[in-house]
This record gives C-alpha cells, structure tokens and sequence, in this order.
C-alpha cells in the first residue's frame, strides 16, 4: 500500500501545479493508444521470461491504469479508490467458492458460477448469443479468435484438423479467383482475405496457439532480419531496391543462419 500511495502522489504531483506539461495536457481519451502499447509490450516481456522486463512493463501498466483513475478523480466522476473497492467487491463477490463456502467441483463450474452472478446478482443482460461475449473493441484478430473459441467450445468446429487445412486451401483459392474481379468489385479482394485471415486463425484455435503472440514472433523476426540485409547493403554501398533483390535476398538467408530475431540468438 506504501508504494500504492507514492505512485499516486507522484501523478498527482504530475498533474497538478507546477508539474509536467505533458502529464497536464493528457485526457483518457489521450492515452488510450498508450495503454493498448503499454499492454502489448508487457505481454511480449512475459513471453520472453526476462523478469526485468516483466517489472519494468507492468510498471508502466500501473502508471497508465492509475492515471486514467486520477483523471476522473479530477473529474469529479470517481476516485481512484471507488476503482480499487470496485474490483475488490466483484471479485469477492464472483469468487463465492473461495470467500462465501460454495462447493464447487471443477473449473468449469466456477466459470458458469461466474456468468451467472453477472446475470442474477448483478443485472447484466442474459446472452442472446454465445458471440455476445466476445467484445467489439478488441483488435481484429483477437476477436476472431475468441469468436472461435466461443464457438467450437458449443460443439461448432471441425471434427479433424484436415477440414481446417482445406478450408484454408479452399479461402486461398477464392482469394486467387478474386483478383481478376478487383478492378471492377473492390469489396470481392478484401472480403475473401478476410475470410483467409479468419482461417488461418482457425488453425492457430486448433493448434491452441495465441494468433496475436505468435504474429507479434514473427514481426520481431522480421523486424531483426531486415535489420541485418539493410546494414549489409549499406556496408556495401548498395541501394535498397528492386534491382538488388536478389542481393537483399542472399542477406536475407543469411540472417536466417544466424537465427536473428529468434530469442536467445546473436
């Protein structure tokens, strides 16, 4: 609590008289960016096992969450610690089995206990559809994902691995055919992409894979390897261009041997 109470005297000390300008200036509507980043770089920490990192990210967490509390303390809206008694009485409150002596058996009864103390004890709206818990707000395919998951968990999904393979093969093939229509339909191209994406990220529900994590590798990878063909082609005074493709690819290779960009490589 001591060191609660003195990151909440710092923001105040930054938003109030006399302090940072830039603290100043900033709404909640301001920061939302940050506080997608923030998240974004504190989930690739913890996949990375690097504690430093962890601490250092979930920091900054701490700040931001805090912030936008203090924020609406300065409001007049609610303070930062209506936030804190907030989430301590749902989570009393949804934790029966732990704070109230309800037997429960597995995990699953716990979740279905969860949904329907949202229902009953705290007048959420019942759910016209399983989808309707997947939120509108998250990124594109993190909502594909939990829209799968909801989904197969109702029994809608293929029965083998093959069908998701074939699907895929099958949104490939769509997306072919719909170049030729690009010109004339421009919705036809971006449609059936959108069904490949949704696919392959099929695959990764199948593969129990976090499609956003595994993509997050890759960027990494990518972001590494590149890195290396423009040091060599700058090393060489040679120009990053079509004509030098097959150049940029050799490094490419090259930083492959290496295993750039994979953690734990040089």
């Amino acid at each position: 609590m001591k060191a609660f109470d003195e990151l909440v005297d710092v923001i105040e000390k930054l938003r109030g008289p006399g302090g940072c300008p830039w603290d100043i200036e900033q709404t909640p509507l301001s920061i939302r960016e940050d506080l997608l980043e923030e998240t974004y770089e504190c989930i690739e920490a913890i996949g990375e096992k690097d504690p430093e990192h962890i601490k250092e990210e979930l920091g900054d967490l701490y700040l931001l969450v805090t912030l936008l509390s203090y924020m609406h303390e300065q409001e007049g809206t609610f303070t930062v610690e209506s936030v804190l008694k907030t989430v301590c009485a749902k989570l009393i409150r949804r934790h029966p089995h732990v704070f109230n002596g309800l037997e429960v058996k597995d995990t699953a009864e716990v979740l279905d206990n969860w949904a329907k103390i949202k229902v009953e004890q705290e007048g959420r709206k019942p759910k016209d559809s399983l989808l309707d818990g997947v939120k509108h707000g998250l990124p594109p395919l993190d909502r594909a994902y939990k829209l799968q998951k909801k989904a197969a968990k109702a029994g809608f999904d293929w029965p083998d691995i093959n069908g998701v393979y074939d699907k895929i093969e099958e949104e490939l093939g769509e997306v072919k055919s719909a170049q030729s229509i690009a010109a004339t339909e421009d919705d036809a191209l971006e449609d059936e992409l959108g069904d490949l994406l949704f696919s392959v990220v099929n695959l990764c529900h199948y593969l129990n894979v976090e499609p956003s994590f595994a993509l997050q590798k890759t960027n990494t990878k990518f972001t590494e390897r590149f890195r290396h063909v423009e040091k060599q082609m700058k090393e060489r005074g040679e120009a990053l261009e079509q004509k030098n493709l097959a150049l940029m690819e050799k490094y490419w290779q090259e930083s492959k041997k290496k295993n750039l960009g994979n953690k734990g490589s040089s």
